[in-house]
């Protein structure tokens, strides 16, 4: 057991352990990241099987990512208070345990609650994946360690569909949609193992992490969850009196909790968001970009799913390959920005955020003048791998330009709220779009609808849905130009010599 109370330092002697280290972190952040992807080719077994709402389906994505997106600022607090260590090894035990619980759920409401925990889970060990290279690396090889970082993200998320299509090609639509939960066990056990061996003991904490804001926590997640709830719930029951008022009480909690941090911040704590970091009129337009931007990115393959099984008829498999145009042209755009980056600036997130764009309304596009009858992946496939490139180039370098807006001490606690952004986009679009999809959605009335009267009509809501994600992009395509034009230049950019930001969700108040 001496690898478990090696210091951090020693560490630094000894690249090796270094590397084992990171191989750890990378298997629990690989996780996470696929089931939040993988599960989308579910949706429609999980609808069959559970006989659940559309409701439930978009509370299966966003609940995930809602959860994942407020643990991330005050996981990184305990990380640097406590150690990330355990903070990361209780983070992957109840991911591990809660993913079990999806696989075992018997109905909808406990799919989301399990779902909702999963999320918590994994925003609660993720921080430490950014914040364990900042302390295990230098140099080159911390640049090192962050494109492997990167290349893991692109990775988990272009395999998502397809390993959640196999699954339940192979094992059937009853339990094969169980199974994509549950292949998360026993990677998560030997995960676990190693993180008990591997992973370093030390000093993390550096005393400045202070508290976490507690009622500023409690203030947040009640404002997003009243703003989520009716828009989520509001078109299944019909839009109530009840979903009006939860939107006015969202905005109204939302509001109290900025002016709350301001009063944190004043009596010198640890606010949650700090509210300093919006004074920099940059930094608050990248962190709208990062959310709609996400609010696009993720909510497409929600309705692509949706469409071409319960709508077309086909298998989790064939919905998984129609990703794959998307997944490929990711990669390759990842693998590439950073190095674009360094050269030639913001002009790749505006290529990016511009691809992104053109291929989002080349879909919608598509879906308004192909038959639905006469849909196949091929008409999906160049609008999807000009999107997925766009979307590579964007993502992995977006980060530093977000954060090079403010001052550099301020570095740390920009990048948790940029993450936090992220996970809300996600979780916020998911919602629109899942209303959206299902309130255009029109299906002939009276005795079993044909094939043809279901092609039809889910080919129009997704129409609709995806004609939201493209207006999304756009949004997100005018707000790059908010970014300073390069990193590393100006007052506020900070250093660029790993082409990395700090790590998300740390605060180094």
């Amino acid at each position: 057991m001496s690898q478990t109370t090696l210091s951090l330092s020693s560490v630094g002697a000894t690249p090796r352990r270094a590397w084992r280290a990171l191989g750890v972190l990378l298997i629990g952040m690989f996780m996470s990241l696929l089931d939040a992807t993988i599960v989308n080719v579910a949706l429609p077994t999980i609808r069959t099987s559970l006989n659940a709402s559309e409701a439930t389906l978009s509370w299966i994505i966003s609940g995930y990512a809602l959860a994942f997106g407020l643990a991330l600022i005050p996981a990184g607090r305990l990380g640097d208070r406590f150690g990330h260590k355990w903070v990361f090894f209780s983070g992957l035990a109840l991911f591990t345990a809660s993913s079990l619980a999806c696989g075992l759920a018997q109905d909808g409401t406990q799919l989301i609650v399990a779902r909702v925990i999963q999320g918590l889970a994994g925003g609660i060990y993720l921080p430490a994946v950014t914040a364990y290279i900042q302390l295990l690396f230098t140099g080159r090889t911390r640049g090192k360690a962050f494109a492997i970082m990167g290349a893991v993200i692109g990775v988990s998320s272009a395999l998502g569909p397809l390993i959640g299509g196999l699954l339940i090609q192979a094992f059937g639509n009853t339990n094969g949609w169980r199974l994509v939960f549950v292949v998360n066990l026993p990677i998560g056990i030997v995960a676990l193992i190693a993180a008990l061996f591997l992973l370093p003991t030390g000093s993390e904490s550096s005393g400045k992490s202070g508290g976490v804001d507690l009622l500023g926590l409690l203030l947040l997640t009640s404002g997003l969850v009243a703003i989520l709830v009716p828009l989520i719930e509001g078109q299944d029951q019909g839009w109530p009196m009840w979903t009006y008022l939860s939107l006015f009480a969202g905005v109204a909690l939302i509001a109290l909790f900025g002016t709350w941090e301001v009063v944190v911040a004043k009596r010198g704590n640890s606010p949650l968001v700090p509210p300093h970091l919006f004074a920099h009129p940059a930094f608050t337009g990248g962190t709208i970009l990062a959310l709609v931007y996400f609010a696009a990115f993720v909510s497409i393959f929600f309705t692509i799913s949706i469409l071409w099984q319960a709508g077309l008829g086909h298998t989790a498999l064939e919905s998984g390959i129609v990703s794959i145009p998307f997944a490929l042209g990711s990669i390759a755009g990842a693998s590439q920005s950073s190095k674009l980056a360094a050269r030639y600036g913001r002009t790749v997130l505006v290529l990016g955020t511009a691809m992104v764009a053109v291929g989002l309304i080349a879909l919608w596009l598509v879906l308004q003048l192909v038959s639905a009858g006469d849909l196949t992946n091929w008409d999906l496939l160049g609008p999807l791998l000009v999107a997925g490139t766009g979307s590579g180039l964007f993502i992995a370098p977006n980060a530093q330009f977000i954060i090079a807006t403010v001052d550099r001490p301020e570095a740390g606690a920009a990048s948790g709220v940029i993450a936090t952004m992220q996970r809300l986009g996600s979780a916020i679009g998911i919602a629109i779009i899942g209303s959206v999809f299902f309130g255009t959605l029109s299906i002939p009335a009276g005795g079993r609808p044909t094939a043809a009267n279901l092609a039809v009509g889910f080919t129009h809501s997704a129409t609709s849905a995806l004609g939201v994600s493209a207006a999304f992009s756009v949004v997100a395509f005018v707000l790059v130009f908010a970014l300073p034009k390069r990193v590393g230049s100006g007052p506020h950019a900070m250093a660029s010599g790993t082409n990395q930001a700090p790590p998300p969700a740390v605060s180094r108040q």
